[in-house]
Parts: structure tokens; sequence; C-alpha cells
């Protein structure tokens, strides 16, 4: 890698901190081409991104940033994974490190927040961004179906009584 490549690679890394809600480092040593695919394809379908990334560079990159905290970290092969939902990139990292013990969560960072590998499982365990909007919608439609139900009733007793009086009087 020649120096003009290594000065973008800084600054795309500086672009992507200054644009995410949160960085998790993680160790992949071990994991093959293969695992490692299959972690990226895992992690995008959560809504997250993950890249490998060369020590140096990468503490070059933090330096100024709001995650610049983790610097520290970056010793050994890591990598990291990344979203603008605080949730997404824990949870997604988390589940995989459960299925393959390869991947060692180290720590993460929520802006200025510098969080313990403990602090990134209880983030993972949290619902996402998406799924607290569904329940959001969930609740805000429940209330509204229950208030056409009560008013549709009353029509509709009103109705069955006005035909139990026609039926009546038509035996009569």
């Amino acid at each position: 890698m020649n120096r003009e490549e290594k000065q973008e690679l800084v600054s795309d890394l500086g672009g992507l901190f200054e644009e995410t809600g949160i960085v998790v480092v993680t160790q992949y040593k071990g994991l093959t081409v293969a695992e490692v695919s299959d972690l990226r394809a895992k992690v995008r379908e959560a809504g997250a991104g993950f890249r490998v990334t060369k020590n140096r560079l990468t503490r070059l990159a933090l330096a100024g940033t709001k995650f610049e905290s983790l610097s520290d970290l970056f010793t050994g092969p890591t990598a990291i994974a990344y979203s603008n939902d605080p949730v997404a990139a824990a949870k997604a990292a988390v589940e995989f490190s459960k299925k393959n013990e390869k991947l060692i969560i180290i720590g993460a960072s929520m802006g200025a927040e510098v969080l313990n590998v403990e602090s990134v499982k209880t983030l993972a365990t949290l619902p996402s961004l998406d799924e607290l909007r569904a329940k959001i919608v969930g609740i805000i439609q429940t209330p509204a179906t229950r208030i056409a139900a009560v008013t549709q009733a009353p029509a509709g007793q009103l109705a069955r009584v006005f035909g139990a009086y026609a039926r009546k009087d038509e035996a009569a």
C-alpha cells in the first residue's frame, strides 16, 4: 500500500467515524475467509457494517474524533463493526461471537462513552431501532382499532334490536 492509498484509507475511516453512532472493536484471529464473509453478511443484514482495519492507520483516523478513546484497543488482528443504530452493530457482533468463539469482542464506544465487553453484551439484548419503531406503531394502532370497535358496537347492537322487533312484528 503506497502513501496515497494509506492517506485515502485514513480519510475514509475518519469520515466513517464522523458519521457512525457506535463502533464495536473485535479481534477475528483464526476466522476463515468464508466465516468473515458470513459475518459481513449477517452484520449487513442487521443494518450495520463490518471492516477489517490496519491498527496504525485506524489510530490515525481515530485522532480528533469522538471515538478517539478506542485507540488503545487496536492491537492484534482487529476489525470494527459500526452502525448509526446503537444496537445493530453490537447485536450482530455478539450474536456471531456466540456461535463462533474465534470472534472476540474487545470493547466499543458510543460517541465519547467507552463500553466494556459486558456493556456491549447488555446493549445487544436491547431491541433495535426498527424493532422499537414497530412496537410504537403497534401501540398507536391498537387504541385506534379499539375505538373503531367500540363506536361500531352500539350501532350493531341497535340494528340487532330493530331486527328482533321486526321479526317479532312479522310473527304476530
